[in-house]
């Protein structure tokens, strides 16, 4: 496991200089190419400003253009520290807490962890192997709900998630857990031929014929392993995500749920490196350069 203390995050992110270093060099490992010169050259850093300035004909370049960082007037070292504080930070942490830590309003605290969310959105396809499938309904219990599956009118969330087994994790908010939006999720997410896991819920019926291998664990009958098959990892997957909100974050609005879920799927799928987040935000940092990713929206 690749561990990031926060020695090791005061060592390598000292100040602000030095995160914006870390971006120019994320964008640019070549050296930056002078759009002027058209050509690669020196390029030293403007005092007092998050530029720098091309040594043969002054040219500015802005690292942070397009980057989340844009127009901030919050500290870059502070917005790393709050990068390394969600990706090490095993059930979340929540916007208060980082305005006691940073000295910032809760207003810019709370509007820094969504941005950061933003970049924990990560495709992790294709799953292969063995897979598990299950769904989950989130939000609170309220007087009168039944045991079981929530009915049609029920006010929580349904949330669809497929694990690779020793591997990574997608969870996805959904409409319902009706065979149409399902199947269409392990298409997308799971190579055929796979053997995939699931409970008895019938929407999964027909998953042997779309190409996969299918096993069931008869969850009704109270048998929860059988030899190999088990949806014992997704719903451990699940377990961590609801203590971790339930204790955090306490509750979650449908609008953001997905964002809340792609930071716990973040954190579980680079679990054996903490340092994942900071060489996520270089890499689209970059794409965002060369026009392969739509503009972060800069926070104020």
């Amino acid at each position: 496991m690749r561990k990031f203390t926060i020695h090791d995050f005061n060592r390598e992110f000292p100040n602000d200089a030095v995160c914006l270093d870390f971006m120019r060099d994320a964008i640019y490992p070549d050296g930056i190419e002078c759009r002027s010169c058209e050509k690669t050259t020196k390029h030293h850093r403007i005092k007092g400003r998050k530029a720098y300035s091309c040594q043969v004909c002054g040219t500015h370049v802005y690292p942070l253009a397009g980057t989340i960082f844009e127009k901030s007037r919050t500290p870059l070292k502070s917005w790393f520290y709050a990068m390394y504080l969600m990706s090490s930070t095993r059930c979340g942490i929540s916007a208060k807490q980082l305005e006691r830590e940073l000295g910032v309003t809760y207003k810019t605290a709370w509007r820094m962890f969504h941005q950061i969310r933003d970049l924990m959105d990560e495709d992790t396809a294709p799953f292969f192997g063995e897979v598990e499938m299950d769904e989950t309904y989130m939000g609170g219990k309220r007087r009168g709900d039944k045991r079981g599956r929530p009915g049609k009118d029920s006010h929580k969330v349904p949330v669809a998630g497929v694990v690779q087994r020793k591997g990574k994790v997608a969870a996805l908010v959904t409409k319902d857990v009706k065979k149409q939006t399902l199947l269409p999720i392990v298409e997308a997410k799971v190579l055929p031929e796979t053997m995939v896991y699931t409970d008895e819920l019938k929407s999964y019926g027909d998953l042997g014929k779309k190409g996969y291998k299918h096993e069931r664990i008869p969850h009704a009958e109270k048998v929860y392993v059988v030899g190999n098959v088990h949806t014992n990892t997704i719903e451990g997957f699940w377990s961590l995500l609801k203590r971790g909100i339930g204790g955090v974050y306490h509750s979650v609005s449908e609008k953001h749920l997905q964002r809340y879920l792609n930071e716990y799927a973040f954190r579980y799928n680079h679990r054996d490196d903490e340092r994942a987040l900071f060489e996520t935000v270089g890499e689209r940092a970059k794409m965002v350069r060369a026009g392969q990713h739509g503009k972060y929206a800069p926070i104020g």
